[in-house]
């Protein structure tokens, strides 16, 4: 496994549509542990294979929601010490996801991404849909997805077609989001 190189804004290869995957392999799979270990590494619960350079129909997720029946654990961070509640981990993996039936009501939620990095803004988005798609296997899958489950796997595909979260933005918010990155890089 390796941590890769997550391609942030403006890098041309991010308005790629990728294309479908067609075989399962062993590369596939290391594709896909590289994916996890890269967005993991980020602090991401969710990647799509294009942001790492890979123009392929390829997403993961893991939403790491809390994990409401563990135990609070103490740690220490940045010298202070409090306590925090441990995640459930659920990787998924979705390969040549397609979206089946988006609802008709709508749904706001923040959203940011990994290659905006620092950067969050309200963005509308079918409150639930149906997805179809592929395991590491090449067997096919249906479920019903809503909540950030819908979000975040609708927000993952936009990157399969080229289209970032930024892009669903008025012309407006969208320069203010890149200046303030910009202004954020010439921090760093």
């Amino acid at each position: 496994m390796a941590i890769r190189e997550i391609l942030e804004v403006p890098d041309p290869r991010l308005k790629t549509v990728s294309t479908r995957v067609e075989t399962f392999d062993a590369a596939l799979k290391t594709l896909v542990d590289d994916m996890f270990e890269t967005m993991y590494a980020a602090d991401g619960i969710g990647l799509a294979a294009i942001q790492v350079g890979e123009p392929l129909r390829l997403l993961v997720i893991d939403l790491q929601e809390p994990d409401e029946d563990a135990e609070p654990v103490p740690c220490e961070h940045d010298g202070h010490a409090h306590t925090h509640q441990p995640v459930k981990n659920d990787p998924r993996v979705f390969v040549n996801p397609e979206i089946l039936d988006p609802s008709d009501d709508l749904k706001t939620y923040q959203e940011g991404c990994l290659s905006v990095p620092e950067i969050y803004a309200d963005v509308d988005r079918p409150a639930r849909c149906r997805v179809r798609w592929q395991d590491l296997e090449g067997k096919v899958h249906e479920e019903d997805m809503e909540g950030m489950m819908a979000v975040c796997i609708q927000h993952e595909m936009d990157h399969l077609e080229g289209v970032l979260f930024i892009d669903h933005l008025s012309r407006l918010k969208r320069q203010m989001a890149l200046k303030k990155l910009e202004k954020l890089r010439k921090a760093a």
